[in-house]
């Protein structure tokens, strides 16, 4: 009798794991169990009233590098490509990301010459910074925290230009959206600009948060090269990645971002149409309520109204909801899959009929000195105009979360809809100028959504590992939790789980 897999958690991970486990030469029985009556986890794409796609979660997929080419891969597999909405290189969405800072918005700087100039909110150009890191010494320390990092990295204080001189742009804005005038502001590269992008991809703060598992290419290029930008500039070598003939068109295109015609859940729902096609059983709405060891040696997953015996599991579920199931003889392991977080972060999908936005770009991040709730906006018309309906509408989604929810979910406030909607469409007015009442809005809470990989999160996978090994437990990992939160990372963490399981590479 062959092997039975059972793999706990539908999001893409939990997809990515099953399909790589049914395409192998001999798959072995795989049942995909999922505790909602939905798959695909936080990737959730809504059709509104005007047919303009709104997306709940993760909106657009990195084509770049190994990873971005085997998620591409797949989607060919699935037969998807038709449905590809690509941002090409010379778009807007790919060359124009802004921060919020002193009440304006800011293009980053691009390319050699953004970096040679003063570019604000930076009053000094950004490649002096670069040149003191070349001589900054490697660090010492296995990890330290994201700020800590750049701190060290890149040094002195920066001092913020003046609101009103930035630009012929933001002088052409302030008139409708900003105040005359404003001091300067003192801020490190580190309080600004790490702050930031912490907050955009973690929804976390970079005073808590790991250089090593968070941002894994800057901790390796000071440790491979002694200096960040030497070690970017001469990379870690080429990784060998696959070919096809969407991948090259992504690679001639330089596309930074690419999402489906119908949303991401397209991908998801494919995934689930194949599996279903491939003999795998996909069990909904059937939460784990606890996984036990039998005599000989297989696990008894049980469910709210029956339970399943398995050979080996992948838990593709978030490790803290993993280590309540575990049982008693793998305390070691709960603990630390335990310590390992999350947070939350509410989605706010707001389009307005006939308004215009200020720039164009893909989206602008706000730090925390600037917002502690609004972690940032992104313009979901300019990436993906295709998406905006009929008649069409603007389309813009605001994330909150940061320190003012964590406060609100500690002071046990009523989290309703409306507080969020408000927060959201008053970001936009004075963000944006978006002062007029939004056509159409969607709210979700999406609660412990964001892994959150603070300092020393790399001891705690570790000594998961450690456990495994040593007491060869038939249980494998993957998903956020652990090495990546992007859905490139979950599906490729869905890819190794099933090449550990099957023990080589699953044919394609």
């Amino acid at each position: 009798m062959g092997r039975t897999v059972v793999v706990l958690g539908g999001g893409v991970s939990g997809l990515a794991a099953s399909y790589h486990l049914s395409r192998a030469p001999c798959p072995p029985k795989v049942v995909l169990v999922e505790g909602s009556e939905r798959l695909g986890g936080w990737i959730r794409s809504v059709r509104g009233p005007n047919g303009a796609i709104f997306e709940l979660g993760p909106r657009g997929i990195r084509p770049a590098g190994a990873l971005g080419a085997r998620t591409l891969l797949l989607v060919s597999e699935l037969g998807l490509d038709s449905e590809v909405l690509p941002v090409r290189g010379d778009h807007p969405a790919a060359q124009n990301r802004f921060l919020y800072v002193g009440g304006a918005l800011h293009a980053l700087p691009t390319g050699l010459r953004g970096l040679l100039r003063p570019s604000p909110p930076f009053s000094k150009p950004l490649f002096w910074a670069g040149l003191r890191e070349l001589t900054k010494p490697r660090g010492k320390e296995p990890d330290e925290t994201v700020h800590s990092f750049a701190q060290r990295r890149l040094g002195p204080e920066v001092t913020l230009a003046q609101r009103p001189q930035t630009s012929s742009l933001l002088n052409q804005l302030q008139s409708s959206l900003f105040k005359s005038t404003t001091p300067s502001l003192t801020l490190k590269v580190a309080s600004l600009a790490m702050d930031s992008l912490c907050r955009g991809v973690f929804a976390g703060n970079s005073r808590e948060l790991s250089i090593r598992s968070c941002f894994p290419s800057l901790f390796q290029a000071e440790q491979t090269h002694r200096s960040v930008l030497l070690g970017l500039l001469l990379g870690a070598g080429r990784t060998p990645q696959p070919d096809s003939a969407l991948i090259r068109q992504a690679l001639a295109e330089r596309w930074s971002q690419w999402s489906l015609r119908g949303g991401l859940e397209m991908l998801p729902q494919a995934l689930e149409t194949h599996l279903t096609s491939r003999g795998v059983s996909v069990l909904r709405g059937q939460p784990v309520c606890g996984l036990s060891l039998q005599a000989e040696g297989r696990w008894k997953v049980s469910l709210r109204d029956s339970s399943l015996e398995a050979d080996h599991v992948i838990s593709a579920i978030p490790a803290s909801v993993l280590s309540e199931l575990l049982p008693a003889e793998a305390a070691p392991l709960a603990r630390a899959l335990s310590a390992i977080t999350a947070v939350s972060v509410a989605v706010v999908n707001l389009q307005y009929q006939g308004a215009h936005l200020p720039v164009q770009g893909f989206g602008h991040l706000v730090p925390s000195s600037e917002d502690p709730g609004v972690l940032g906006i992104v313009y979901d018309s300019v990436a993906f105009p295709e998406q905006d309906g009929s008649p069409p509408g603007l389309r813009v989604t605001v994330m909150l979360g940061g320190s003012w929810l964590q406060t609100l979910e500690a002071s046990g406030c009523v989290l309703s809809q409306e507080l969020f909607q408000q927060r959201a469409q008053e970001a936009a007015a004075t963000q944006l100028g978006l002062k007029e009442l939004p056509s159409h809005c969607l709210v979700h809470l999406h609660k412990n959504c964001i892994p959150q990989y603070t300092l020393g999160h790399w001891q705690k996978l570790e000594s998961a590992r450690q456990f495994l090994a040593a007491h060869r437990l038939p249980l494998t990992l993957a998903g956020a939790s652990y090495e990546g939160v992007a859905v490139n990372d979950c599906i490729e963490s869905g890819r190794q789980a099933a090449v550990s399981v099957l023990g080589t590479e699953p044919n394609s």
